[in-house]
């Protein structure tokens, strides 16, 4: 193990941090999400490095799941041990969340929305991660079979008992979004953020979602922001030895990469240069346009991935004409 980790004394001059909905919280523009490299099988030195690089660049938050690895929970142990030895004075200047809702252990107690299911998790990452508390807690997924009244309590109870500063959801649907943010409001520990899928290839939220988070004055904050990779320079000449798209069990599917979605991508690639910048830096520019999104999610596999996506903050508005262009790209 290297010496002890000094984080950059200029780390907070460059980056974007904004406001999340009416909140007091602050995040940065862009989140570091351990979703993916830090696993039982990654190496830890790099996750690290990732870590490291992340916070000198000014990326307070860190963004986890109970079920993140895999092994489910290891994500949370390794970046336990990176809290423990390197960053646990920097503490108070970090915003870390974790999430429940898939499976996690067997029997009927080990998934979904149960209050039972969600203490007992919380419980269980406080303990990998060797935090007392996390600054967010997530349902991860709405519950069909649980009345949303007890999954918000749940929720609820975590932040009277100081496990958790703020609570969230996860992939709750627009109506499903209005009535889980009113139980909070009703039960006095407010819904601070929602964490959904969005991309310029999946545009869900813009359908109903955004203008609700809006109106109750909630933060979003968007996983895959680059289509699991598609939206990137990998993709131009088809699929790659290597990517995520040639591999088995992954959530990018080969099949998914069609030669309809490669002649898409050449041509936002080609807007994005006539920018100055990489096909995944206008990405995540064009993922933050939208004032309601607080945030862009990424997932790094190394120091130089984060440096370059920090980057999409330098060309980060877009002219009448180049969203208009964008724009008849993606439904062409």
């Amino acid at each position: 193990m290297s010496d002890t980790y000094v984080p950059d004394s200029k780390r907070y001059d460059t980056m974007k941090y904004n406001r999340v909905g009416r909140s007091g919280l602050k995040i940065p523009a862009i989140s570091l999400g351990l979703w993916h490299n830090f696993g039982g099988s990654d190496s830890y030195e790099n996750m690290r490095k990732i870590v490291f690089r992340a916070f000198d660049l000014g990326i307070t938050h860190f963004d986890l799941a109970n079920n993140y690895g895999p092994p489910p929970g290891s994500a949370e142990e390794n970046f336990g041990r990176i809290m423990k030895h390197d960053l646990a004075r920097y503490r108070d200047e970090l915003v870390i969340s974790t999430k429940a809702g898939y499976l996690m252990w067997p029997g009927p107690y080990g998934e979904w929305g149960s209050r039972k299911y969600l203490l007992s998790s919380l419980d269980q990452s406080l303990a990998r991660l060797g935090l007392e508390y996390v600054d967010i807690f997530y349902s991860h997924r709405p519950d069909p079979d649980t009345p949303v009244e007890e999954t918000m309590s749940a929720l609820d109870a975590a932040v009277r008992q100081g496990k958790a500063i703020y609570a969230g959801i996860s992939n709750y649907k627009p109506d499903q979004t209005e009535k889980a943010v009113t139980i909070l409001k009703s039960l006095g520990s407010p819904c601070l953020i929602h964490q959904a899928r969005y991309s310029m290839f999946d545009r869900w939220i813009e359908d109903g979602l955004t203008d609700r988070l809006r109106s109750e004055g909630v933060g979003c904050i968007c996983f895959s922001p680059l289509a699991q990779g598609l939206l990137t320079d990998r993709y131009l000449n088809g699929i790659p030895e290597g990517s995520r798209a040639s591999k088995a069990g992954t959530f990018l599917k080969k099949e998914q990469v069609t030669q309809a979605v490669i002649a898409r991508v050449k041509k936002l690639n080609e807007i994005a240069a006539k920018r100055g910048q990489k096909l995944s830096q206008m990405a995540l520019a064009w993922v933050l346009r939208d004032p309601v999104v607080t945030s862009a999610l990424i997932g790094a596999s190394s120091p130089e991935q984060v440096e370059d996506d920090v980057k999409a903050l330098s060309v980060a508005s877009f002219t009448t004409a180049e969203l208009g262009e964008i724009e008849a790209v993606l439904k062409n």
